[in-house]
């Protein structure tokens, strides 16, 4: 059976559209050209449409996605669940695309500019942190615990550019960061610097896919609350002289470092047994384990960061669309979608050249 392809406007201002579909009655089965050659897939979606819709799922939940800003911008309606299905099948692909080291670069987009202002060198930095997302189970019910997501980024001394990489497994974040690195051009850099806030296992993924002697930064600001939280133990109740002992402390680590530091805190007066000691025993070792990257004169000096305030901003701009009030994830959907986040996030540019590819 065959129509012809006819459209008309109706009094509501909606589109009809009436397309040409052959039937082969020795086969049972049928095919419309018109979606063939439009790229028209299962979800029904044009190759112009479907970028849009998937943004939809990207900003918002699903359901706001249908319901509201697709409709307020173009006046379409589709259900939540082909919003659903259209950006996790486009994550699935940039997920499959980005592990397999191919990633997202826009074509003819100007180099990063690694100047440090008043330096003679250059520097391009990479971070590494991760966030929880609250998951469920597969019957939908509430799952016990969460999974944490690896956040990644890469950007110049200027800030102008931020490259964001999402992924559930560390080595997978690693790899892709290194891939990252070489197609943003930041092996131009006289220096690649990593900041982190010094979680279990990040710096050792960094070096085993960068290099060994790669220079990894602590995190000032975690660095500092753990003085801030041991000051409050050693001078409980006491805010004035709390917060006076930790700006001396404080103080000693910026200006001098690390290793400083610790010679500060031995220096101290052993308290009694109880939870001083053990508080005290616990920013020595963190400490200790932590003076190869904590040498922030020198880092100063050099003029590179020493807070990962970027990749605490990936962090919350991706989590801002895993977790919503009462949103739960199955590790698949938000493995997905949080790619897509994270793509959009690194700038129109980048969105634009994956969808070039991917329609």
């Amino acid at each position: 059976m065959n129509y012809r392809l006819k459209t008309w406007l109706t009094a509501t201002g909606e589109v009809k559209l009436h397309r040409a579909y052959y039937h082969c009655s020795s086969c049972h089965q049928g095919h419309c050209p018109f979606d063939e050659a439009n790229a028209l897939q299962s979800d029904h979606l044009s190759s112009g449409l479907r970028p849009l819709v998937c943004l939809a799922g990207t900003l918002a939940s699903f359901r706001d996605g249908s319901d509201d800003l697709l409709r307020r911008f173009c006046g379409l309606r589709v259900s939540a669940s082909v919003v659903r299905l259209a950006t996790e099948a486009a994550g699935q692909r940039l997920q499959e695309q980005q592990r397999q080291g191919r990633m997202v670069v826009p074509a003819n987009a100007p180099p990063w500019d690694f100047t440090i202002e008043g330096h003679s060198h250059t520097a391009a930095f990479i971070g590494l942190d991760a966030f929880s997302v609250p998951m469920q189970s597969s019957g939908g019910q509430k799952a016990e615990g969460h999974r944490m997501l690896y956040t990644a980024t890469l950007y110049p001394p200027d800030k102008r550019q931020t490259h964001y990489l999402v992924d559930f497994e560390l080595e997978s974040i690693a790899r892709q960061l290194r891939e990252a690195s070489k197609a943003l051009g930041l092996g131009k850099a006289n220096q690649v610097v990593a900041i982190s806030d010094g979680g279990n296992g990040l710096e050792e993924a960094l070096r085993r896919h960068f290099w060994e002697d790669m220079t990894c930064i602590l995190d000032w600001y975690h660095a500092s609350q753990h003085l801030h939280d041991y000051s409050k133990v050693l001078h409980a109740g006491e805010a004035s002289a709390a917060a006076a002992w930790a700006k001396q402390a404080k103080e000693v680590l910026y200006e001098q470092g690390g290793t400083a530091l610790l010679d500060h805190l031995r220096q101290q007066p052993l308290p009694a047994e109880g939870m001083v000691a053990e508080e005290r025993r616990k920013l020595l070792g963190y400490f200790e384990n932590n003076a190869h990257r904590t040498d922030y004169p020198s880092y100063r000096a050099h003029g590179w960061d020493i807070g990962s305030g970027p990749t605490e901003a990936g962090c919350k701009v991706v989590g801002a669309r895993l977790k919503g009030s009462g949103m739960r994830w199955l590790e698949e959907g938000a493995a997905e979608v949080a790619p897509l986040r994270a793509l959009y996030q690194s700038g129109g540019a980048a969105w634009d050249a994956f969808w070039a590819l991917a329609v």
